[in-house]
């Protein structure tokens, strides 16, 4: 069933590639929207394959945003876990460097 630059579908591959109602594409067919072929009782849809390219490129697209939003997200959560231990990093500093100056207590004397 394929053509030298596109391929026909059946009504019911044509609606989940388009996501388009099954009723709809009938409407379509009847008023000669779309460009389709009867064969044994059964309609089929011509799709060009600059379509399919159009598709793809749509669906990289969409991957490559859902990637960056992903790679936000981690870099968010790691810049947020950075700072909480750059400051657990200062207070353990600040507590070396207060208990390395302060003089031990004094021992109590006993007599």
């Amino acid at each position: 069933m394929n053509t030298n630059d596109g391929v026909w579908l059946s009504i019911n591959d044509y609606s989940r590639f388009k996501n388009v109602s099954i009723s709809t594409i009938r409407r379509h067919i009847k008023n000669n929207i779309l460009k389709h072929k009867e064969e044994n009782g059964k309609y089929f849809i011509y799709f060009h394959s600059s379509e399919k390219i159009q598709v793809r490129e749509e669906e990289e697209l969409l991957r490559l945003k859902l990637e960056l939003e992903l790679l936000r997200r981690q870099v968010k959560e790691l810049s947020e876990e950075n700072s909480e231990l750059r400051m657990l990093v200062n207070l353990y500093e600040q507590v070396k460097n207060n208990w390395v100056t302060e003089q031990p207590p004094e021992l109590p004397q006993f007599i």
